[in-house]
């Protein structure tokens, strides 16, 4: 990365003082003056993703911005580690964040702090670099020179000192600039790698660098001569520029006909502004880790982009739509899921949400008492009324009737909200409890400066670790036989069935049915019966409560259901339906509540939709799929051992031989 000067013509700012104070046992930065303010460089804005090599950088590059935005800057929090006292977070804030301690509103100092929202929260990674995670941008107050103290009524001590800090600010200038090169910034000098980019800011075409396009047809021509079953399809503008792109490998192929009866849409990487407009279709398997099941780049964030790439998928998909699509909370996306996915039931991330919360409440002044009450009222409502009433509640005990988030969000509260949602089959992508989220599928191979040539690379190197986490799971399942922990017939039926990772998770359910105490009859239908069943949960502070949970059974049906919802979220039953089971000396779980998707030998049992739908399965774009999907599942496990290689082989050659005798009897 090349150092670039800062004389006059490049970097119009005039002298710049800097002093560090204590207040309130938070560090305060104030900036000098500036000069020219009219002919300063606007520093490019933080985001989500940027990366330093060490936490004075990244200070030093906020220092930096807010000097250039009017405002100035405070430590509010860092974190330690307890051995070696090493940083390894911090946040960093507007001086006029929050508002002054009670016993100090009488002082004579007068009150600055506005409760103002904005701040950076970063965190050191594991390549050792700092990572900005978190950026609130908008301020609730006037930003400008008026911000920054005067120097001329400084002491001569204080100003010497301020004099031999001016390397650090040369420095720090030299890592911005040079931050601008990395992220295609506006720099008039030739050496710039800004002169290597396509850019446009209107999205007609990819903003590649020089070489990508090439990088991409390299590498389709080279997953085609070594991977025959690779799809990919391009989308060029009406000048012949590539605009939108679409792929997925053998293996993404053939999990798409297993997993993609959930689908969720990542387009993290797109809507941050990532150095490569990345945006991704990931599923979940059988052992419950997430697979891949197509990628894409994309001009831009426009419906006519999403319809194509969602056109280009549901054509590999051999027209399959999913059950459920998973998406961010954005009206472009719901119009062109709307369009693509007529029949799909189209969800907004609930932990897309809540991880937005302390951006957009963060500047309120009770901030802390309002997030404690969405979570209550997001997690712990088991139905609409009861969301609708903690909502309610929250609004006007606060006083936040007139947030146009929140307004928005309870407009949109039928898309997001568990208690709305018990109905949808997420197959365990819900993440509908406390803590549980829904990553990127590329998340520790992606940053914000990435380039595409690198990513092509970690990109098989992604799906190679996914690939081998997956067989090493399918082995383990097979091959271990699980402990049980209790003496339930339930866990023992399962036990044979289900994978490893998700048989654990339903044993939990099983040891837990001893926390539900109680399981009492309320209501008689006929053959439907509801039953109550009380459990002891853990609440906020430790404290033990106890929560009532409604079970409808129909023993003629073999139905049953939770007002939980666990079934339909996470795809097995959940403690509060086993104790019902149990309560009605039922044996063992009906069929329709053990998803065939869990199963060990999912993979080799299952049959496509769109073949066991189709009598003569006359397609043969169909129909090389399957072969070649299953063919696939032989030689993954060919190759485990010699014994499973000569087996593998022996079948193929029988297989072959057998194709031969039909094409004689037709001859």
């Amino acid at each position: 990365m090349e150092e670039l000067s800062l004389d006059g013509d490049q970097m119009a700012m005039g002298q710049t003082d800097e002093h560090v104070e204590e207040r309130n046992g938070d560090k305060v930065v104030t900036e000098g003056q500036t000069g020219d303010i009219e002919k300063r460089k606007e520093f490019v804005t933080p985001a989500a993703g940027m990366e330093f090599e060490s936490y004075d950088d990244a200070y030093n590059y906020y220092i930096c911005y807010a000097k250039e935005a009017g405002f100035r800057v405070r430590v509010k929090n860092s974190w330690f580690k307890r051995n070696s006292k090493e940083k390894y977070g911090a946040v960093l804030c507007c001086s006029s964040q929050g508002f002054k301690r009670i016993k100090d509103v009488n002082r004579l100092r007068r009150e600055t702090r506005t409760g103002c929202p904005a701040m950076l929260r970063m965190k050191l990674v594991d390549s050792k670099r700092w990572r900005i995670l978190e950026v609130t941008l908008d301020h609730n107050h006037l930003l400008g020179t008026k911000a920054y103290k005067s120097t001329k009524n400084m002491n001569p001590g204080t100003k010497r000192k301020l004099q031999t800090n001016s390397n650090t600010e040369t420095q720090t200038i030299k890592l911005y600039r040079a931050l601008v090169v990395d992220a295609g910034g506006t720099s008039n000098s030739k050496a710039n790698a800004r002169e290597d980019r396509s850019c446009s800011d209107h999205p007609d075409h990819l903003n590649l660098r020089k070489g990508d396009t090439q990088a991409i047809y390299n590498y389709f021509c080279r997953m085609q001569l070594t991977n025959p079953n690779f799809f990919y399809v391009t989308d060029l503008n009406s000048g012949g520029r590539l605009k939108n792109v679409f792929w997925l490998d053998a293996r993404c192929r053939a999990a798409v006909g297993y997993f993609n009866d959930t689908v969720f849409f990542d387009n993290t990487y797109l809507a941050n502004k990532y150095e490569i407009p990345l945006v991704a279709f990931v599923g979940m398997n059988h052992h419950g880790q997430s697979v891949l099941l197509g990628c894409g780049l994309l001009a831009g964030e426009t419906k006519e982009s999403y319809v194509w790439l969602f056109n280009a998928w549901l054509t590999c998909a051999s027209g399959q739509s999913p059950q459920t699509i998973i998406t961010e909370r954005c009206k472009i996306l719901q119009s062109a899921v709307a369009e693509v996915f007529p029949n799909a039931l189209h969800r907004f991330g609930l932990s897309h949400i809540m991880r937005k919360v302390p951006e957009k409440l963060g500047g309120l002044r009770n901030y802390d008492a309002i997030r404690k009450a969405l979570v209550r009222a997001v997690y712990e409502a088991l139905k609409p009324f009861d969301f609708e009433a903690s909502w309610g509640f929250m609004i006007q005990h606060f006083g936040v009737s007139d947030h146009e988030w929140l307004r928005s969000l309870y407009e949109d509260r039928a898309r997001w909200v568990p208690a709305y949602l018990k109905e949808t089959n997420f197959t365990g992508m819900a993440a509908a409890r406390p803590g549980e989220t829904l990553n990127a599928f590329f998340d520790r191979y992606v940053h914000k400066q990435t380039p595409l040539k690198e990513f092509l690379d970690k990109y098989e190197l992604a799906l190679h670790k996914k690939h081998k986490e997956e067989v090493q799971a399918d082995q383990e399942s097979r091959s271990s036989i699980p402990t049980l922990k209790t003496r339930c017939s339930f866990e023992f039926q399962l036990s044979k069935v289900f994978t490893k990772e998700i048989f654990k998770k339903f044993q939990l359910e099983v040891e837990e049915m001893y926390s539900c105490f109680s399981t009492t009859q309320v209501h008689v239908d006929g053959a439907i019966v509801i039953f109550l069943v009380k459990e002891r949960v853990l609440a906020e502070g430790n404290r033990r409560e106890i929560r009532d949970y409604e079970v409808l059974y129909n023993r003629a049906a073999a139905e049953v259901r939770c007002i939980c919802s666990c079934f339909n979220f996470y795809g097995y039953l959940c403690r509060h339906a086993l104790s019902v089971l149990n309560f009605n000396e039922v044996e063992e779980i009906p069929w329709t509540y053990i998803l065939s998707r869990w199963r060990k030998d999912y993979k080799r049992t299952c049959i496509p939709d769109q073949l066991s739908n189709c009598n003569d399965a006359t397609d043969q774009i169909q129909r090389t799929s399957h072969l070649y999907r299953s063919a696939l599942q032989v030689v993954e496990e060919g190759v485990t051992s010699v014994d499973h290689y000569k087996a593998a082989l022996q079948a193929i050659e029988e297989s072959v031989h057998r194709i031969h005798d039909i094409e004689a009897v037709m001859l």
